[in-house]
């Protein structure tokens, strides 16, 4: 057993987007220049940021591999005493499934579990998490594996508890408006059941068809209405959550079907977005809304980004509060008409989709002002309340995800710096600096996201099987996650940190990073939750810790930061110092 954990598990032998998604594909012949993936791409910025990521691939994966070698076994033997033999996943082919969630990160460094567990009820959470706690095993709770920043991936080893086969929607109270679930739901169903009763539970990620709601909680999902909405932390009311020791715990008031509350600590908001790092949700309370009863679109078109940027606010400023406020840059609108060449979108910097809801009459009010407003800044402006032409006018945002890659056909989509936040009033600015980032280090970067909230989505497209354009779309990344901060902004606005954006949360958050780390210690002071996710130092002795991205530290990071390039063989040379590319 214990040989066959310590085996090099395969490479994938290439990666292709499939609804957005990058996936591995594994196959039998290897790929010319598939060492990138064996390398592990890692590097450093100066002495303090070196103390506080993690150390090289090598003696990561050599601890990884002492610690899976001589416990897999007992670890497996011992979860058949808590759960069925069939919930028991440890062969360490079926194991690289867990290896894995959306990110690139774990694209490059896949890290396999001793054991991964298919939890069918709470009771089974409870089992293995007193099991976990007692013998000081590192516990990583997964979803879908819809995530795009490392969340669910096991950096310490460990044991994976699987919460997709947790799946019912154990109740729908249409007179509270609330429904009650197990997390594996996935968001699309969830609605699905609710559309019966006019309800809708209204955080959309656009993984609905694929996010569960336990994922989206952990993580604070949001998705492109929550300019109106809010995130998914406005919509749970409580949680049943198993603490690290075993603990089972009630939050939102024990029994309660109340809408609020002001009864101690709100407990709900600290464990919503704790990213599996306190404890595992095994049921939720949710809150629910009537589906609107109408909706309406307006499409408006920009010679300029900064007229664009101008327009959301102008919006604003006329009292209209849309649903949802969309933006494609110049690259998005290339990549549609490649991808839909019947589209025939103008050939313009910037296109904006407004979505506003509620009644059929304020819908049309709130459209045609929207219209009269950006009309002045606009190239071409037209609204519609109709839903066939509604399904036309979005079309262009519904695609775009796929139609990226058309830009550069055969490319991979690197899913790393996709996901900052920054102040609607930077959002021009922030744009243009993006692509000033694609041009220095020569990587195709096309963004969208949710301006009305200042939410983007810059997409690079590479070529995963090239070693070079694998660092230099690390450096992208890099140079991405300290733009949102310059701007004022955040490295993360609805996909949480992951393993892949911790090394700059002491940079967005200062002091106040050590109160959560208090925290998490007092909740879980064995370290055992998901290690390696959210705090730039190791929260457990025992345990190795898993890879981080790298952080900018000083002015002159960006000539200090330093590379390990990539063998044929897949070792990596020791790091050399990294010119400053030519603009």
């Amino acid at each position: 057993m214990a040989s066959r954990i310590e085996a090099t598990p395969p490479r994938p032998e290439s990666y292709e987007e499939r609804e957005g998604y990058i996936v591995p594909i594994f196959g039998g012949r290897k790929k010319k220049k598939e060492a990138a993936f064996d390398s592990g791409v890692w590097r450093n910025s100066d002495a303090a940021a070196k103390e506080r990521l993690t150390p090289p691939p090598s003696e990561v994966d050599e601890a990884q591999r002492a610690y899976s070698s001589s416990r897999s076994s007992e670890i497996a033997r011992d979860l058949r005493e808590l759960v069925r033999d069939s919930q028991i996943v440890e062969a360490p082919g079926e194991l690289q499934t867990f290896a894995y969630d959306a990110s690139f990160e774990t694209q490059l460094r896949p890290r396999l579990p001793e054991a991964a567990v298919i939890a069918g009820s709470e009771e089974d959470v409870v089992a293995v998490m007193k099991y976990a706690h007692e013998h000081s095993i590192p516990v990583t709770t997964r979803g879908a594996a819809s995530g795009q920043a490392a969340g669910a991936a096991p950096y310490a080893g460990g044991i994976v508890l699987a919460m997709n086969a947790m799946n019912r929607v154990i109740e729908v109270d249409g007179a509270n408006l609330q429904a009650f679930c197990e997390p594996g739901v996935v968001h699309a169903q969830l609605n699905a059941a609710l559309k019966p009763s006019g309800l809708v539970f209204p955080p959309d990620p656009g993984s609905s068809k694929m996010a569960t709601v336990g994922g989206m909680a952990s993580t604070n999902a949001a998705g492109m209405r929550a300019l109106k909405y809010g995130a998914t932390s406005a919509w749970v009311l409580g949680l049943n959550v198993v603490l690290p020791d075993g603990t089972l715990i009630e939050t939102g008031s024990v029994g309660s079907r109340a809408k609020q509350s002001s009864a101690g600590l709100e407990l709900t908001k600290l464990l919503v977005g704790a990213e599996g790092t306190l404890g595992v949700i095994t049921r939720l309370r949710l809150k629910l809304m009537p589906i609107p009863p109408s909706r309406a679109i307006v499409t408006a078109t920009f010679d300029d980004v900064e007229d664009a940027g101008r327009a959301v606010q102008e919006t604003f400023a006329a009292g209209v509060s849309p649903s949802a406020i969309e933006i494609l840059d110049e690259r998005c609108i290339q990549s549609i008409n490649k991808y839909r060449p019947g589209m025939d979108l103008p050939s313009v910097e910037a296109m904006l989709l407004f979505e506003v809801d509620g009644n059929p009459e304020g819908c049309r009010a709130d459209a045609e002002k929207i219209s009269e407003v950006v009309a002045p800044l606009s190239r071409e402006v037209e609204w519609s309340d109709e839903p066939e032409r509604i399904a036309t006018l979005w079309e262009a945002r519904s695609l775009v995800g796929a139609a990226i890659g058309a830009l550069r056909p055969g490319s991979n989509r690197a899913y790393c710096g996709e996901d900052i936040c920054a102040p609607v009033s930077r959002i021009p600015e922030t744009l243009r600096k993006i692509q000033e980032i694609s041009a220095k280090h020569d990587i195709l970067i096309a963004t969208y996201g949710h301006i009305g909230g200042g939410n983007l989505h810059p997409g690079h497209l590479i070529d995963a099987r090239d070693p070079d354009e694998i660092r230099r779309v690390l450096l992208v990344a890099d140079d991405i996650h300290a733009l949102a901060l310059e701007m004022g902004g955040t490295i993360t606005g609805e996909h949480g940190v992951g393993a892949a954006r911790v090394a700059y949360m002491e940079r967005e958050h200062g002091p106040a990073l050590d109160a959560m780390r208090a925290i998490k210690a007092a909740l879980d002071p064995k370290g055992i939750m998901n290690p390696g996710k959210l705090f730039p130092d190791k929260v457990s002795d025992s345990q190795p810790e898993g890879p981080a991205s790298p952080a900018r530290v000083g002015e002159n990071a960006e000539d200090e930061r330093q590379i390990p390039v990539p063998h044929p063989d897949g070792a990596a040379q020791k790091p050399r110092h990294e010119s400053p590319p030519l603009e």
